[in-house]
Order: structure tokens, then C-alpha cells, then sequence
């Protein structure tokens, strides 16, 4: 699914990681669906479905390093959050949510890799209203590197500020990972990706900084202390919470504090968390540079040894 294709010119020999993907319903192995393994190719629903229409979908995403799922326990807690707070009943319970995931982990032998639990209602109703749906769940999982090109995670990737905004807390759920949040995530990135740049930094219904498209955001100030937005219009994410951890480990003070756009000239240093960015260090955002410091680097490698179970640095 993933392969590594070196590329040699005059100068030098240079390492390309190439993300040559197999399309996703084209995979084989098997998926938890409605409680059992399927082939892959038959875990399929009916075009006419209330998620797909309507977004009355909720999902997570994990981790696996080394053949065991970081956090899995705060994820499914999550996913029921999600799940209660779009007013949808899991036939299921977190127990029997953790077990599944680990099972199809194990069913397609993922050392290092991804699962995406998804939580759905069915096609009973095609209206506003599902009351009578039935509520669908299904558990995937594959062998994955890289969110972003490895060599940009060493050198930073570069951000534009999106035209999107984080809405308002009294407009959406916007504490849950609910599909329809992401649809101004997917028109950033777009955006993003068509001006030349990785990703792209969100900013609230205020006008202060939230988020990257995927992943929370911290800065680094010229006195070694760390900066990041209060996470009151979008996803605390688990990453985020993890990175807070450790630096306090470190005795590096972090402050969750609102955070204005032009605050970014005073910061040396930025990076990206997220379950898929893990910690990715940002060179530039807009028209603001940064470094890619070393308290980023330690963090970044006290992250590894975290989710490899090792003693972190």
C-alpha cells in the first residue's frame, strides 16, 4: 500500500516517500461490521442512507504502534460522546467496542497502522428525521506511515490561514468528532493544497487561532514556554492532552490561552498534534516563520517513546 521509491539526480540521491494508495474499497482482508468480520469487499450499505445524506455519522481514529492501539480506551469514550451527543444510541457497549478493535487488529495482523471506528444511521428514514434508523458500526483497520511526507516533518510543513472559521459552540456539536464538522476541514485543505502548502490554520468564530484542518496547534515563545488555544470551539484532542502531559514532565510551562493571528510574529518555534500528525513541526504559516527547535524535537521523541512504551526521554 505504501511504498518507498528512491529517486537519484546529479547532485544527490534523494529519498522520495511515495503514497502510492490502493483505493479503499479495493483492499482485501476483513472489517468489523454490525458485530461480525466480513470481507472487506462486502462491507458495503445502501447509497440511500441517513449518514450519507444527512452527516448523522460519528468516528474516531486510532493509532497502532507496534501492534497494540494508543489510547484505545479514551477513543471509545470519545466515540459514545460523539455518538450521545448526536442523539444516537450505540447498539453496542464500549467494552464490546474495545475488543473489536483490538480483534480486527489482530485479524489483519496491523503492526503499525490505523483504525477508523464509524458510527452510522441507517436507511429505515430519508428525511431530517431518523428516529426509526438503525444505527450501523463498523471498525476498519490498516497498515499506515506518515500522515504528512516524512522529510517535511523534518524540515516543518508550511500553512495558510483558511478563509474558513471554527463556528461558534451554540451553532454545532463541536466537541465531538461528528462527519459533518469536517466539511470546512476538506475545503481548507483544498484550498490549501492549491496554493502549495501542506495544510491550513483555522481560526475560531472570533477571529483567534483554533486549529490546523486535522490537528491542534502550539507555539513556542522566545522564553521556552509553551502556547496553545483554549480548545472551547473545537476538539481537545487526545494528542494535544498527551503533549501537555509530557511537557509538564519536562517542566515546560504550557498556556491554553486565547490567542490572536498577529501574536505568530512573536513565536520561534510551532507544531501540529494529532492522533495522524502525531507531532509535526511548522515552518511557516502565512507570512510567520518559525524553527524547528529542539524542545519540538524532544517532544517529538518523548512522543515515540510514549506510544511505543518506552521510557520517555
Amino acid at each position: 500500500m505504501l511504498r518507498n521509491i528512491l529517486f537519484s539526480n546529479k547532485k544527490k540521491d534523494i529519498l522520495f516517500f511515495s503514497m502510492e494508495m490502493i483505493p479503499y474499497d479495493k483492499r482485501s482482508g476483513k472489517i468489523w461490521f454490525n458485530g461480525q468480520a466480513v470481507n472487506w469487499k462486502d462491507a458495503q450499505i445502501h447509497v440511500l442512507n441517513h449518514g450519507l445524506h444527512y452527516a448523522s455519522c460519528v468516528f474516531e481514529g486510532e493509532r497502532v504502534y507496534d501492534g497494540e492501539i494508543f489510547k484505545l480506551e479514551e477513543h471509545t469514550e470519545r466515540l459514545f460522546y460523539s455518538a450521545k451527543r448526536m442523539g444516537i444510541e450505540v447498539p453496542y457497549s464500549q467494552k464490546e467496542i474495545n475488543e473489536a478493535c483490538k480483534n480486527i487488529v489482530n485479524i489483519q495482523k496491523v503492526k503499525n497502522g490505523y483504525v477508523r471506528p464509524v458510527i452510522w444511521r441507517g436507511s429505515e428514514m430519508m428525511a431530517i428525521s431518523a428516529q426509526k434508523n438503525k444505527v450501523h458500526v463498523a471498525i476498519a483497520t490498516w497498515e499506515w506511515g506518515s500522515y504528512f511526507d516524512p522529510k517535511l516533518k523534518i524540515e516543518g510543513i508550511k500553512l495558510n490561514i483558511s478563509k474558513w472559521r471554527r463556528p461558534a459552540p451554540n451553532t454545532i456539536p463541536w466537541d465531538t468528532k461528528a462527519a459533518g464538522l469536517y466539511m470546512i476541514c476538506t475545503l481548507s485543505k483544498h484550498e490549501a493544497e492549491e496554493q502549495g502548502f501542506t495544510d491550513s490554520l483555522m481560526l475560531d468564530f472570533e477571529g483567534n487561532i483554533a486549529e490546523a484542518t486535522g490537528a491542534n496547534i502550539f507555539f513556542k515563545s522566545q522564553d521556552g514556554q509553551l502556547h496553545t488555544p483554549i480548545p472551547d470551539s473545537f476538539l481537545n484532542g487526545i494528542t494535544r492532552r498527551s503533549v501537555i502531559e509530557l511537557a509538564n514532565s519536562k517542566n515546560i510551562k504550557v498556556n491554553e490561552r486565547k490567542i490572536p493571528p498577529d501574536e505568530m510574529e512573536k513565536f520561534v518555534g510551532c507544531f501540529l498534534t494529532g492522533t495522524a500528525a502525531e507531532i509535526t513541526p511548522v515552518s511557516k504559516i502565512d507570512k510567520f516563520e518559525f524553527k524547528v527547535c529542539d524542545l519540538i524535537k524532544g517532544l517529538s521523541d518523548s512522543y515515540q517513546n510514549l506510544v511505543r512504551k518506552k521510557s520517555a526521554a
